[in-house]
This record gives structure tokens, sequence and C-alpha cells, in this order.
């Protein structure tokens, strides 16, 4: 793909370019190098995927081509495909992404999925929804568009992030129906708590420990929000925030539902149902790696003696 080739030469047909950029992106140690070839030469051509397929002898004009080579030597420097294209699929809807948010990822479906469930069995169809450090607001916004009665909060301490979130619930439709808020953790502005508190507290957050940092591939280490992968401690003192506040916050029979990184599911449920705050009602594995992804609890604050809510 360096030069055009010349006269009586093979083409640089949509199926030749596909075929090499998928070379090229194994032997540079790319992630899924058919995947990241096949998405960089849709978005080159301006075409669906699967048009591709459709389209193999093809030959793309000179302005494609260029676009393609920039983009096929920006991910061999482990620049992220989401990044490059901008945007990222996401529980069967497209987002926005840039370095300023965390890509979304499959295994984070997981999340919305625990949410919806709960509200299905339990008949909670106007459910208020508090979700910690946002980013993208991929997971709010998808339990959005599949419950029509919910409202969510979300928050984020990155006025950037916030503003990603923002277009994305303009693009998803769901902007009337989602507040979002620069605040840290639990450290919600006056007014920002519903009446009887938020239904279901979500987080996916910064979960690393700053000493597995050097364990993640050059792609996520280098190149994605640093205050979005780690507490740059133990990656358990989002968790203890939430398991501290978290009850002040929530309904009488709230529930949480938060991603966890391998290995940390029991730690985090030690944390949480230590002093009977709350109880832990399920883990649910992801069907990626097949890690125990997301920790469900129910809100169950002791009494004090006059049988108020000790929170």
């Amino acid at each position: 793909m360096t030069d055009q080739p010349a006269t009586g030469e093979e083409a640089w047909t949509i199926g030749r370019l596909l075929s090499w950029t998928c070379d090229y992106f194994a032997r540079h140690e790319v992630d899924d190098p058919r995947l990241s070839a096949e998405v960089l030469l849709a978005h080159a051509l301006d075409l669906q995927r699967i048009e591709l397929y459709t389209r193999f002898e093809q030959v793309p004009d000179d302005a494609a081509t260029a676009r393609l080579r920039r983009y096929v030597l920006r991910a061999a420097a482990h620049e992220p495909v989401a990044y490059i294209v901008g945007q990222k699929e996401f529980y069967s809807l497209t987002f926005e992404v840039t370095p300023d948010v965390l890509i979304p990822r499959p295994e984070t479906e997981l999340i919305v999925e625990c949410a919806l469930e709960h509200c299905r069995t339990t008949g909670l169809d106007a459910p208020q929804i508090l979700d910690l450090g946002t980013g993208s607001g991929c997971v709010p916004i998808a339990i959005l568009k599949h419950l029509s009665g919910a409202r969510a909060t979300a928050t984020d301490i990155s006025d950037k992030a916030l503003a990603v979130a923002r277009r994305n619930a303009r693009r998803n439709g769901v902007e009337d129906r989602l507040t979002l808020l620069e605040a840290d953790r639990l450290d919600l502005p006056a007014g920002a708590m519903p009446s009887g508190g938020f239904d279901i507290l979500i987080s996916n957050p910064p979960y690393v420990p700053a000493d597995q940092m050097s364990t993640l591939a050059r792609r996520v280490r280098d190149r994605e929000p640093r205050i979005a992968l780690t507490d740059d401690a133990d990656g358990l003192s989002f968790f203890r925030s939430i398991a501290r506040d978290g009850p002040c916050v929530l309904a009488a029979d709230g529930i949480v539902v938060l991603e966890v990184g391998a290995g940390q599911s029991q730690p985090v449920v030690d944390l949480f149902t230590r002093g009977g705050r709350f109880r832990h009602i399920g883990t649910n594995r992801d069907r990626v790696a097949g890690h125990e992804r997301v920790v469900r609890l129910v809100r169950e604050c002791a009494l004090d003696g006059t049988g108020a809510d000790a929170c």
C-alpha cells in the first residue's frame, strides 16, 4: 500500500487493502487485527463494515487510500481504533469517544443488563438512577434507552468527559432525562438527590491497582485516561467511598450495581457487607473472559433506637 500499483500490477481493491491491513496489524501486534482493519477501512471509505464485503473488487480513490494509510500508522503505534474513528458501539448503540473518556467495553454491558433485569423483576418502571464516574455516559444512556420512564443523574470529575457524555445523550435522544454533574464520587451538590433517594446506584469505577498498571496493554495504559483506570492506590478506594456514603443517597430498598476487576469481587462484597449496611444479592460473570465482573448489593441500613434509618 506504500505506492500506487504500476500499469499491469494488481490493483489496490478493497479486498486487497483489507487483507494487507489485517496482515500488517498482525505483524505489529494490534489487537483484533481483522476487526481493526475492517473498522478503519470502512471509516476511510465512509462505508458500513458489511459493505466492504459487497465491494471487494472496487478500487478506492487516492484520497480514501491516503486516509487509510494515516489510520493504519496510528493504529500500529497502538492508538486505540475507537479514538481514531471517534466512536464505539455499546449495547447496540453508537457512542462518541475521545481520549478524555474510557473506551466502552463489552464487559461493562453487564451493568446495563443487571440494572434492567432488576427493574423488570421488581416492576420498577420509573427508577431514579445514579451513575458515578460516567465517562462517555454509555451505561446510563443505554439504560435510559430501554426504560422510557427512567431518569438518571451521572457524575464525573472531568468537565471534558461530561461534555462527551452530553453529546452522547443528545445523539441517543435521552438528554431530557439525564442530568450531568461535575462531582467527585458521592460529593453531590445540593438538590441533586431525588425525594426518597436513588433506586439504583451504578458505577464502573477506576479499580486497577496502581502496581498493576504496568500489566495493561500499551494502548490502554498509555492512551486511555489514567484517572478512569486506577485510583493510584489498591484499586478499592472508590468502593470504600460508595460503601460508606452510598446508603445516604439510596432509597430504602435501593441497589448498587458495580463493575469490579479480576479477583476483586469478594473483597468488594466484604467492604459493603461489613457493618450490615448492605446485603450481597449476587455476582455476575462476564461473557468475555468469564471473570466475576459485576457485584450487586441492596441497601440494608441498621435502624437507630427510634426506628429511624441510621443514615
